[in-house]
């Protein structure tokens, strides 16, 4: 198999004739919101953007925080950064826990019976309240100057759709969920004289009020734009338009 960037993809390719459901992963959802064309190209012509080089580093953080909630989880008990930010919670011990986690075996999915379409999405982890209702957790890492006590740039919107997508999937599944969900997010300190092979975070816990209204019309519209036999207009803030347009300029 090629190590390189296969251009034309000839599997997962949504097939307007087909009776059959079609699975569409929250990225997926979220790449239509931010580029219908490129949404097009990809699942109705196979031919996706090129991929990002893996943030291992973040990989690395994300697989040590649910080791360390797993230990939690199995005893039952709040994490201490629960119990410092004064959430009355613990991790949710359910049998299904690391299905929802792993996005490439699965995660937690739902099918949508108007349009066809399965939508599924990898979670981080779940906590649960005494009254039963569940809280999703997104685990986020960087390294900024300063404390981060809020998602208030127009590039963090993706992330609070991303947590608000898992929560509309959780309650499609019958569960109780809390409009509050949590960003754990993880901040290495830089400003350390000395590295010493060690990175020092600052761990904030984040609240943020979920509103799921949006998910609906925008799978819906989804839908419309993987029907159609035209291709969407080039999308004015995508860079991979931008890119495309300035290429196909000189090739004239």
């Amino acid at each position: 198999m090629s190590k390189y960037y296969n251009a034309k993809r000839i599997r997962n390719i949504f097939d307007p004739s087909s009776s059959g459901a079609y699975k569409l992963s929250r990225s997926k959802l979220e790449l239509f919101i931010n580029c219908p064309r490129c949404f097009y190209l990809d699942r109705r012509l196979g031919v996706g953007q090129p991929p990002g080089y893996p943030f291992t580093l973040n990989s690395a953080v994300d697989a040590l925080l649910k080791n360390e909630f797993d230990h939690y989880r199995k005893e039952h008990k709040p994490h201490p950064l629960m119990t410092e930010n004064k959430v009355d919670a613990i991790p949710y011990d359910h049998k299904d826990i690391d299905l929802w986690r792993n996005a490439l075996t699965g995660g937690i999915s739902h099918y949508h019976k108007e349009t066809n379409l399965i939508i599924s999405g990898g979670i981080d982890d779940v906590w649960i309240n005494p009254a039963g209702e569940l809280i999703i957790i997104d685990y986020k890492s960087t390294s900024k100057d300063g404390e981060i006590t809020s998602l208030d740039q127009d590039w963090q919107d993706a992330y609070k759709r991303q947590m608000e997508i898992y929560q509309w999937l959780f309650r499609r599944n019958d569960f109780i969920v809390n409009s509050i969900g949590y960003f754990v997010y993880c901040n290495a300190d830089s400003s350390k004289e000395r590295f010493d092979g060690h990175l020092v975070f600052d761990i904030t816990l984040i609240p943020h009020v979920g509103d799921d209204s949006w998910v609906e019309k925008t799978i819906k519209e989804a839908k419309v734009c993987l029907m159609s036999d035209k291709i969407p207009e080039l999308g004015p803030d995508c860079d991979f338009c931008r890119y495309r347009l300035a290429v196909k300029d000189f090739e004239k």
